[in-house]
């Protein structure tokens, strides 16, 4: 396969479409959508297609952007995200309900908040563990075991918080830690 350069649109057979974010010795750091993240993926894979070069011969920068480029842009994509409310939809049988906090104590005050207010604070939750682990993926200093630690203390954290799948509407937006899959 010809040099691939940054910019470059790829096709992985598992991943999808991606492109080149990043150039090593040995691997591509690829952004795949499907993933919402980047992976490394070796310059051996024989498996990847490219579709499309943007590389200029000889200088593996792409035409007119350069890694700075790239980086900057990403990183205005995840800071967006960061203060972006995504809609997602709670389970209509908890419409109006309400959280009780009620001590052991009754001398104690009991606490009462809606439970649309408590269902906003986990999806919050969720969407800023989702940012931290693409900046995780993202970052240029640490190693990929450093990263593959990291992650494993966010998956750890969403197996944590699937008890509240209860509150969502729609699978696709529930907490998944581990499986044996």
């Amino acid at each position: 396969m010809e040099t691939i350069g940054i910019g470059a649109r790829v096709q992985h057979p598992h991943y999808g479409r991606g492109v080149v974010v990043e150039t090593a010795s040995e691997f591509y750091l690829i952004w795949f959508k499907s993933l919402n993240s980047a992976k490394n993926i070796s310059k051996e894979y024989t498996e990847l297609t490219l579709l499309e070069n943007t590389a200029n011969p000889g200088t593996g920068e792409p035409n007119g952007i350069t890694l700075a480029d790239i980086e900057q842009a990403l990183d205005a994509v995840l800071t967006q995200r960061l203060h972006e409310f995504q809609l997602v939809p709670m389970a209509t049988r908890w419409n109006d309900g309400q959280i009780i906090l009620k001590p052991a104590d009754p001398s104690l005050q009991v606490k009462e908040l809606p439970i649309e207010v408590f269902f906003h604070k986990i999806v919050m939750l969720r969407d800023r563990l989702r940012l931290i682990e693409q900046k995780i993926n993202a970052h240029k200093v640490l190693t990929d075991a450093e990263k593959v630690e990291l992650q494993q203390y966010i998956t750890a954290a969403y197996g944590t918080l699937t008890t509240f799948n209860v509150l969502f509407k729609e699978t696709i937006h529930q907490f998944k830690g581990n499986s044996k899959d």
